[in-house]
C-alpha cells in the first residue's frame, strides 16, 4: 500500500494511540502498551524528539495467531547512524552551555531508533508524541514535558507518513536525510523542514554530471519507497531533455535473491554504461553483493546522496566493481569537539538508554549478559585509540545536517521565548507561554529561523520548508589498504549562476577504466555534420540511425534531426555540412567544347572570305559568269556572317547576346536560303529563256534579283524586330534542370517568334529545294540546280533533326546543338553549292572555259 492510502489508517493508529494514553473513565491515565524501542532520554524542561536509522535489518517473529506476536527485533548496528544520535546529543548539551541561547532553559531530549522500518518508525513517532509513562494521576493528563520539535526521520517514506499524521497536529518535523521533492508540498506537510536539499535538486546535479560527459544513454535503479520512487520520476522527467533512460529498475525490498539476479542480468546486458541509483545502503547491499558474485565491471556508478558516502560499500572486494563512481553528498561540515565527545562515551545501564550499551556491544564484540557465549563487556573499555566510522569527523555530513536540525529548533525556541506581547504571530499578535507551549506554536518561527554555524554556513528555510541546496561531488578512489574511499572532486551550488552550478576538479577523478579516461555511455553513435537522426521504430529517440542529407541539404551540428535546404543560389557541398555557391555552367569559350565549336566557326568564315577571293579573283572567268557571280558574292557574305553569329551562342549570355544571337542567326541565314532560292529561280528562268520562243529572263533582271533577295530578307528582319519587341530573349538562371548548378541560358522570350524565325526560314529552304529538285534534269550546263538540291536537302536534314536534339540536349548543350545546327547547315551550304566551282577553278582550269562549258552542254547525237 502507498504512503498516500496509508494515511487514514496512520491517522486512525495515532488517534487510538493518543486516545489510550489520555483518556480514562477514572482519575489516572495508563499507558495501554509500550514498545519496544532502542532509545536514549535526558530529562529537561524542554524536550526535542529524535528518530535515527541506527540498525539495518528488522527482524520479525513468525506469526502464530493464537498467543500475543513478540515485538520485532533490530540487527545490523550502523556506526554512522549512532554518530549522528550522539552529534544530536551534544548539540544539546552545547546549546544548554550557551548563555546566548535559550538562557535559564535546559533541553532535553528523547531519541528512538527507527530500525530502517516504516512500522517501526511509526511507533517511535508515537511514543514520543504520547510520552512514555506507566501512569500519572493528574486529572490533565500531562505527564512530563511534551515533544515540542522531532531531529527526523532520516526516511523520505517514514517522514511522509508522520508527517501527514503529524502535521494535522502542526508537531514540527525537522530531518536531516528526507530528500523526497514531494516533501515540499506545503499543502499537505505544514510542519515538515529539512537540512538537506530536496531531491529535485540532486536530480539537477546528476543531470549536469551526466551532460558535462555527455552520458545520453544511463540506466536507472532505485529504492521500493517514496524516496526512491519520486526521484526516479523526476530523473527521467530532467532526463529526457537531453538523453534517454535505457532501463529502470526497482530494487526490492525483500531481498528477493531471483529479483536481484534479474536487475543485475538486465545490467550486464545492456549496452549504457553508466547506472545511476537512488535507493538507501540499505537496499543496494543485496545488489552489490550479487554484482561481485557476478563479476560484473565496467559500469561507471553515479550515486545517490544516501549511499554516496556509505562506508559499507568501502572494501576492497567492492574495488573493482563500485571504483570510480561518482556521487552527490550532503555538504560536509565541521562540529568543534564532536569527536572528543564522542570518544568520552561510557556504557549507560539505564533501560532507556539501551541504545549505548548496544553499540558497545558491536564496537568491542563482547556482551553485557553474563549469559552470553561472547566475551563480556567489562564498561571500561576506552574509544579512545579506534578508528570506525563512529569517531570518523573528517567528513560529517549525515551527522552536520542532525547538527544543524537541533541548532534550527534550538533558535526558533529562543525566537518564540522573546516574544514581545502585541507582535507575536499568534491571534490578537499574541505571544507564547512557555508553561503552556505547544508543538504547533513552533512553526512560525521555524520557518523564520536564519543563523550562520560556527563553520559558516547559512541555515534558513524557504517557503516550502527546504535547505538552501548546496552538494559535493564525490568520487570513490582506491585507499592506501586496497578498499575504497570517497574524495570530494567538486561542489553543485544551486545558488551560483547559471553555467557555474557544477564545479569539478577533473584532473582529480579517478575512473575506473584502463584508459582512466571517462566511459562513453551512448546508445548511437552521435550523427556527423551531413547528416540527420532517425529514430528507430519503437526504441527511445537516443537510438537511431544516421541517414545523409539530401541533395541540396545540410546539416552543421553534431545530431541534428533536421537537414536544412541551401538557398536558392546555392548547394550543399560533397560532406553535406555546409552551403557553397552553385556551380554556373554555359558554353564558355576556355572550355573543350566551346573552343572547338569556336575553332569550327571561324575556320569556317575564313574558307568562305578564301572562296571569296577566289571567286573575286576569277569574276570574269566562266563558272563564275554562269553561276551569277553577283548572287555568289552575297551567299558567301552572308555564310560568312552564318559561321561568325554561331560565336554568339559560346560565353556567358548576356543581355545583348541573347537579344542578337537569335536575331543574326535568322537574319544571316534568311540572307542565305534567300540568294539561293533566287539562284534557283534564275536557273529555272534561264533554262526556259533557252528555249526557242523563251523571253522569261528579261522579267527577273539583275535589279529584280537583288529586290527579291531584299524583300525575302526584310521579311524576316521584320519577324526578329516584332519578336524583339514583343517577348524579347533574356539572360536566365535556370536552376530547376540541374539542383546542383545554376544554368545560364538565353530564355526564347515568345516561343511563337521564335517558331516564325525557323518557320520562315524553313519555307525558304523548302521553296528552294523544290524548284532545285524540279530543276534536277536540266542539260549539264545548267547543272548547279543539282548542287542547290543536294545543299538543300543536307540543309533540311540538319534542322529537321536539330529540333528534337535541341528540345532534348540539357542546358548548355541545347546551345551547343544549335551551334552545331549552323556549322552543318553553313558547311553543307558552303560544300555543296561552292566547291565544285572551286575544283574546277583552282585545279582545273582548262575547264573554266566557255567552250569547255558550253561543250558540257552539247547534245548528244
Amino acid at each position: 500500500m502507498s504512503v498516500a492510502g496509508m494515511r487514514p489508517v496512520l491517522s486512525l493508529c495515532l488517534n487510538l494511540a493518543l486516545a489510550w494514553a489520555w483518556a480514562s473513565p477514572q482519575t489516572t491515565c495508563r499507558l495501554r502498551e509500550r514498545f519496544r524501542l532502542n532509545g536514549m532520554y535526558r530529562k529537561g524542561d524542554l524536550v526535542l524528539g529524535g528518530l535515527f536509522e541506527v540498525h539495518f535489518l528488522t527482524v520479525f517473529p513468525e506469526l502464530s495467531f493464537t498467543s500475543k506476536p513478540e515485538q520485532p527485533r533490530c540487527e545490523w548496528l550502523d556506526f554512522p547512524g549512532f554518530q549522528a544520535v550522539q552529534t544530536m546529543v551534544f548539540a544539546i548539551e552545547e546549546i544548554n552551555k550557551n548563555p546566548d541561547l535559550l538562557p535559564n532553559i535546559t533541553l532535553g531530549f528523547h531519541i528512538y531508533d527507527n530500525c530502517a522500518k516504516l512500522g517501526i518508525a511509526f511507533g517511535a513517532a508515537t511514543a514520543l508524541v504520547s510520552g512514555t509513562d506507566e501512569s500519572f494521576s493528574d486529572l490533565g493528563c500531562t505527564g512530563s514535558p511534551p515533544i515540542l520539535g522531532i531531529v527526523g526521520d532520516p526516511s523520505s517514506t517514514n517522514s511522509i507518513a508522520m508527517s501527514s499524521v503529524l502535521g494535522l497536529f502542526r508537531v514540527p518535523m525537522v530531518s536531516y536525510f528526507a530528500t523526497c521533492s514531494c516533501l515540499s508540498d506545503r499543502q499537505q506537510y505544514p510542519s515538515f523542514f529539512r537540512t538537506i536539499p530536496s531531491d529535485a535538486f540532486q536530480v539537477r546535479a546528476m543531470v549536469q554530471i551526466l551532460q558535462r560527459y555527455g552520458w545520453k544513454w544511463v540506466g536507472l535503479l532505485f529504492s521500493d519507497d517514496d524516496y526512491g520512487v519520486h526521484a526516479a520520476q523526476s530523473f527521467r522527467q530532467e532526463v529526457s531533455h537531453f538523453g534517454c533512460v535505457a532501463f529502470s529498475e526497482m530494487l526490492p525490498h525483500n531481498n528477493d535473491r531471483a529479483e536481484v539476479q534479474r536487475i543485475v542480468s538486465i545490467i550486464r546486458y545492456s549496452t549504457a554504461r553508466v547506472v545511476v541509483a537512488f535507493s538507501a545502503e540499505a537496499y543496494l547491499l543485496p545488489l552489490t553483493e550479487e554484482i561481485a558474485q557476478q563479476n560484473l565491471t565496467g559500469r561507471q556508478w553515479i550515486a545517490s546522496e544516501a549511499w554516496a558516502t556509505a562506508a559499507v560499500f568501502h572494501t576492497q572486494r567492492l574495488l573493482p566493481f563500485l571504483g570510480g563512481a561518482l556521487g552527490i553528498a550532503i555538504h560536509k561540515g565541521d562540529i568543534p569537539r564532536l569527536q572528543d565527545f564522542l570518544l568520552s562515551l561510557r556504557p549507560d545501564f539505564d533501560p532507556g538508554n539501551n541504545m549505548v550499551n548496544m553499540f558497545w556491544e558491536k564496537m568491542f564484540s563482547c556482551s553485557f549478559k553474563a549469559d552470553s557465549p561472547s566475551r563480556v563487556c567489562t564498561g571500561q573499555e576506552s574509544l579512545e585509540g579506534t578508528e570506525s566510522a563512529y569517531s570518523d569527523v573528517s567528513a560529517l555530513r549525515y551527522s552536520y545536517n542532525v547538527y544543524k536540525a537541533v541548532y534550527a529548533l534550538a533558535h526558533a525556541l529562543h525566537d518564540l521565548l522573546l516574544c514581545t506581547p502585541g507582535t507575536g504571530p499568534f491571534p490578537g499578535h499574541s505571544c507564547a507561554e512557555l508553561h503552556t507551549l505547544q508543538p504547533w506554536q513552533l512553526v512560525p518561527y521555524l520557518q523564520r529561523v536564519n543563523f550562520t554555524t560556527s563553520f559558516g554556513d547559512q541555515v534558513s528555510f524557504d517557503e516550502n520548508g527546504d535547505a538552501l541546496a548546496i552538494y559535493d561531488v564525490m568520487n570513490w578512489q582506491r585507499a592506501s589498504d586496497g578498499s575504497i574511499t570517497a574524495v570530494t572532486v567538486g561542489v553543485f551550488d544551486e545558488s551560483a549562476p547559471p553555467g557555474q552550478k557544477l564545479q569539478l576538479e577533473e584532473k582529480n577523478i579517478f575512473w575506473n577504466t584502463e584508459s582512466n579516461k571517462p566511459p562513453r555511455s551512448i546508445c548511437s553513435e552521435p550523427c556527423p555534420p551531413g547528416t540527420r537522426r532517425a529514430i528507430r521504430k519503437g526504441e527511445p529517440v537516443c537510438c537511431f540511425d544516421c541517414l545523409p542529407c539530401a541533395d541540396g541539404e545540410i546539416s552543421n551540428q553534431t545530431d541534428s534531426n533536421e537537414c536544412y535546404r541551401c538557398p536558392v543560389d546555392f548547394w550543399s557541398n560533397q560532406l553535406r555540412d555546409h552551403c557553397v555557391p552553385k556551380e554556373i555552367e554555359f558554353l564558355s569559350f576556355q572550355e573543350p567544347l566551346g573552343i572547338s565549336l569556336t575553332t569550327i566557326s571561324v575556320l569556317g568564315a575564313c574558307i568562305c572570305t578564301v572562296t571569296l577571293s577566289v571567286f573575286a579573283r576569277h569574276s570574269n572567268t566562266p563558272v563564275v559568269k554562269a553561276n551569277n557571280s553577283e548572287l555568289s558574292f552575297l551567299l558567301l557574305l552572308s555564310l560568312t556572317l552564318c559561321f561568325l553569329c554561331s560565336l554568339l551562342f559560346i560565353g556567358q549570355p548576356q543581355r545583348w547576346t541573347c537579344r542578337l544571337r537569335h536575331a543574326a542567326f535568322g537574319i544571316s541565314f534568311a540572307l542565305s536560303i534567300s540568294c539561293i532560292l533566287v539562284k534557283t529561280i534564275v536557273v529555272v528562268m534561264a533554262f526556259k529563256a533557252a528555249r526557242p520562243g523563251g523571253n522569261t529572263i528579261k522579267w527577273f533582271g539583275v535589279q529584280q534579283q537583288r529586290g527579291t533577295v531584299l524583300a525575302f530578307t526584310i521579311i524576316q528582319a521584320v519577324i526578329c524586330v516584332a519578336w524583339l519587341t514583343v517577348a524579347s530573349p533574356v539572360p536566365y538562371k535556370n536552376t530547376r534542370l540541374q539542383n546542383s548548378k545554376i544554368i545560364y541560358q538565353c530564355t526564347v522570350g515568345s516561343i511563337a517568334g521564335f517558331g516564325a524565325l525557323l518557320g520562315y526560314i524553313g519555307l525558304l529552304a523548302a521553296s528552294s529545294f523544290l524548284l532545285a529538285f524540279l530543276a534536277r534534269n536540266l542539260p549539264d550546263n545548267f547543272n548547279e540546280a543539282k548542287f542547290i538540291t543536294f545543299s538543300m536537302l543536307i540543309f533540311c536534314a540538319v534542322w529537321i533533326a536539330f529540333v528534337p536534339a535541341y528540345v532534348s540536349s540539357p542546358g548548355k548543350y541545347s546551345d551547343a546543338v544549335e551551334i552545331f545546327a549552323i556549322l552543318a547547315s553553313s558547311f553543307g551550304l558552303l560544300g555543296a553549292i561552292f566547291a565544285p566551282k572551286c575544283y574546277i577553278i583552282l585545279l582545273h582550269p582548262e575547264k573554266n572555259t566557255k567552250k569547255a562549258l558550253m561543250g558540257r552542254d552539247a547534245p548528244n547525237k
